[in-house]
């Protein structure tokens, strides 16, 4: 059995902090910014800047704990 909780909140920092890493990324050496500019059309009010990464990792943390949490309840059903 997986812990639903657990795995989202383990999701949601991993995909959180990495939406912070590469957006600072893309600020400050222009890193990624074409794959960047499809995620600001995914998280309303994200941009590459200082406070897009923020943006992102909130955005970030919400859909990875989302998607992980609504994975492992889905995998614990179907056990």
């Amino acid at each position: 059995m997986l812990n639903p909780t657990k795995l989202g909140l383990a999701g949601g920092i991993l995909w959180g902090l990495s939406m912070f890493v590469c957006t600072l990324l893309a600020h400050y050496f222009g890193y990624g910014t074409h794959w960047l500019s499809l995620v600001s059309d995914v998280y309303p009010g994200y941009s590459v800047s200082l406070l897009g990464s923020i943006i992102g990792l909130i955005y970030g943390f919400i859909d990875g704990f989302v998607g992980l949490f609504l994975l492992g309840w889905l995998y614990n059903k179907l056990l």
